[in-house]
């Protein structure tokens, strides 16, 4: 008897080590693992650092003020997504999309940012410094006032992007596209921009800008 007692304890007890182990965090019904459906939900503020998210959904999810340092998401989507305030330095957003996602304020300091798409998003103050964005997609977004000191744009599309009083102080803009983008005020010292293309942009009080690049 008593052996049988012991071994229905023992089974209790490994039981419930194994659910423990397999528990998902869970923050407003948003299961936090990767491809996990987060579409809409509130996240405000939630501690989301360091983990893994790859694929996740995100699209519509308010997600201002959240702590999303060094957090894998890679190929996930968060278009339309509130951002404001949140902080994702280095963090990794490998072909990652935030479609008409709303920046303001957005630290987005050194991620791993390759083939981001970001057409159409919304911001004020955003900073991408440091930030790897080479073949991202800006195009039509607003990002007035955007910090891109020392980021990787190269080969990035930033066509009709209102980029006023934005910095790309010692930035790699090699064969980027910014037709038609909207320079004013912004700041270009020490940026490379070997065959960066600037058809029809806007660069009236811009510093370091290629002023005279259609008539070369």
């Amino acid at each position: 008897m008593q052996r049988h007692i012991l071994s229905a304890l023992v089974l209790v007890i490994s039981t419930g080590v194994w659910a423990n182990q397999n528990d998902v965090p869970t923050i407003n019904g948003c299961k936090l693992e990767p491809s996990s459906n987060c579409a809409g939900m509130d996240l405000r503020k939630a501690d989301l650092s360091n983990m893994d998210l790859r694929k996740i959904n995100f699209n519509g999810a308010n997600l201002s003020g959240a702590n999303l340092r060094h957090t894998q998401l890679d190929l996930s989507t968060m278009n339309k997504a509130n951002l404001s305030d949140a902080n994702l330095t280095r963090a990794s957003l490998q072909q990652a999309s935030i479609r008409g996602a709303i920046l303001n304020n957005t630290k987005l300091i050194a991620i791993t940012g390759w083939a981001l798409m970001a057409q159409g998003a919304q911001g004020k103050n955003t900073d991408f410094s440091g930030a790897n964005l080479d073949f991202a997609r800006f195009s039509s977004a607003d990002l007035q006032g955007a910090n891109f000191n020392a980021a990787n744009l190269e080969m990035a599309w930033l066509t009709k992007t209102d980029l006023r009083k934005a910095t790309f102080i010692d930035a790699n803009m090699q064969e980027s596209k910014l037709s038609e983008a909207n320079m004013a005020k912004a700041n270009m010292t020490g940026a490379r921009r070997h065959y960066a293309t600037f058809l029809g942009t806007f660069m009236e009080g811009c510093t370091a800008c290629p002023l005279d690049w259609s008539k070369k």
